[in-house]
């Protein structure tokens, strides 16, 4: 179970994986160890990761997709786990309503969408019907959660990072 200290520190690295842990003691009147002991078990524990966050253009995945996808009633879960197995599959739920998963899709150009679909995700096994919904552009993209402050911890961050 989290509590107002996990919480807090979890909204701190939503906004700066990178800061500084010091950063962190300061901002929320602790020290830097017990910092440094819960990032530990909230990571171990897998409440939390940190990771690098990439905008997938600037990588040369030019063409993104969120795709519906039907599938055969008894067949939801294998088909599941032979799409989470594509590397083009960035993310992929099960939905209630019209289609059953619903995936985001990341492909370097339409060519390779294209052989996506027909080469790679057509060819599994129960999968009925697909509907491509193709990002035009994107508006927002945020992993955060919870409470978000960006700018709070800006001086803090800039003033911490000789220390450490």
């Amino acid at each position: 179970m989290l509590d107002d200290l996990d919480r807090q520190i979890i909204t701190i690295l939503q906004y700066d994986g990178r800061t500084p842990f010091t950063a962190i003691a300061n901002e929320l009147n602790t020290t830097e160890g017990t910092v440094r002991r819960r990032v530990k078990q909230l990571t171990e524990n897998g409440l939390m990761q940190i990771v690098a966050i990439v905008e997938a253009h600037n990588m040369g995945w030019n063409e993104a997709a969120m795709m519906g996808i039907s599938v055969q009633a008894n067949l939801i879960s294998s088909v599941a786990d032979e799409i989470a197995k594509l590397p083009e599959v960035s993310y992929l739920f099960q939905a209630a309503g019209e289609y059953d998963l619903i995936a985001e899709v990341y492909c370097r150009d339409r060519e390779h969408f294209v052989s996506f679909l027909n080469d790679e995700l057509h060819q599994i096994k129960g999968i009925q019907n697909t509907e491509s919904f193709m990002m035009l552009k994107m508006h927002k993209l945020s992993y955060r959660w919870g409470e978000f402050h960006p700018l709070k911890f800006a001086s803090q961050i800039k003033n911490s990072e000789g220390s450490e």
